[in-house]
């Protein structure tokens, strides 16, 4: 129950949302090991493709910048110990959200 220790930094997903990326992230963490970031990004990534559609991207570790832009609604950047999670779904040109973790 890793994700129990999760701390939320920003997000505007809905709770159900928010709950399946804490979820998956603590499967992730229970099948790989904490120093696996690619994969951990990678299993959570294609389970949100499989669930809420293409185009979901991942980012893991436990130091890292970011500026992105992503579908409203479709963001959430939260911390499991010293590791962190970055996750959010593209988006077109037409509209625009630009989150900084």
């Amino acid at each position: 129950m890793l994700e129990s220790r999760a701390i939320i930094g920003e997000t505007d997903m809905i709770k159900a949302m928010q709950q399946d990326a804490l979820c998956l992230a603590g499967k992730a963490l229970d099948l790989f090991d904490a120093a696996e970031t690619t994969e951990i990004a990678r299993f959570i990534k294609k389970e949100f493709d499989q669930t809420y559609g293409l185009g979901w991207q991942c980012i893991v570790g436990a130091h890292f910048g970011s500026f992105v832009t992503h579908h409203s609604g479709c963001f959430i950047y939260f911390s499991i110990g010293s590791l962190a999670i970055l996750l959010f779904k593209g988006t077109s040109d037409t509209e625009v959200n630009q989150k900084n973790s």
